[in-house]
């Protein structure tokens, strides 16, 4: 089972991460929260991790439509998606593929708003390459 949609970018981090917030507005998708990995590991634990931001994505009209079908479906939203340094130069952006709130449920009802939110997320991260 895949359960992500990804894209390496030439591109330097904080760039790139104003570049994915912009192309997600695009497509419907409001960030609602930022984890600094990075950070935080460094703060907590005193390691060492390359640039790595997890951003939580949401489109509330399809959140809606999805916990209007299951209410604990709230475990997999919102949609996270990675900004993570790939190297010198490079950055790579990870989504978690909607499709596994289909995979993980059994629930043929969500497949629409997986779709949808699939179709979104990827266009989203092809528009990062225009």
């Amino acid at each position: 089972m895949t359960y992500m949609i990804s894209i390496r970018l030439s591109a330097e981090f904080s760039p790139a991460v104003e570049r994915v917030r912009g192309a997600l507005k695009q497509q419907g998708f409001g960030v609602l929260t930022e984890i600094d990995m990075r950070a935080t590991l460094r703060e907590k634990l005193g390691t060492e991790l390359e640039d790595y931001v997890i951003l939580g994505a949401c489109n509330p009209p399809l959140a809606q439509q999805a916990l209007e079908v299951d209410r604990a479906i709230g475990l997999l939203l919102p949609c996270n998606v990675v900004v993570r340094t790939d190297g010198p130069g490079a950055v790579l952006v990870q989504a978690l593929d909607p499709q596994v709130m289909v995979q993980l449920t059994g629930q043929a009802e969500l497949q629409p708003v997986a779709d949808e939110a699939t179709r979104r997320l990827r266009a989203a991260l092809d528009g990062l390459t225009d």
